[in-house]
């Protein structure tokens, strides 16, 4: 079981990784006007999601594993808490990527601020899913 705990850890911190620098390009897009630097950004945006999705498998994999095959949080309110986060952060890995998509139409319409506000979301992501696993508040 330390295994699969220890997998699923590094796996969700580098996801993470993606979800916390994929939207500070996103600030450089929003900002950017030269079209050779818009190309590379969205060259990097485009690699990096397909990154941290392959990623975000893996995560998710050994998340389950670890709750329905080993049985952690059988039941418990604090882990009903955690799934919730695991699907809010799944519902902003994807908005990322519709994002991409909006950069690389040329159809962006929101402004470099939002994006570094947008940019803090999965840092409240992580520090209720990791509060929620070590406190076990319910």
């Amino acid at each position: 079981m330390l295994w699969i705990k220890g997998l699923h850890i590094v796996f969700v911190a580098s996801w993470f990784a993606g979800l916390f620098y994929l939207p500070r390009i996103y600030v450089n897009l929003a900002m950017e006007t030269d079209p050779t630097a818009t190309a590379r950004l969205l060259l990097m945006a485009r690699k990096l999601f397909r990154f941290m999705t392959l990623i975000m498998v893996p995560a998710l994999a050994f998340g389950l594993w670890l709750w329905l095959g080993v049985g952690i949080g059988e039941g418990a309110g604090w882990m009903h808490a955690k799934l919730s986060v695991v699907v809010l952060m799944l519902l902003y890995h994807f908005y990322c990527w519709r994002l991409l998509g909006r950069f690389e139409r040329g159809e962006n319409l929101r402004s470099h601020r939002w994006y570094r506000y947008f940019n803090e979301i999965p840092v409240l992501g992580m520090l209720a899913a990791v509060l929620l696993v070590v406190v076990k508040p319910f």
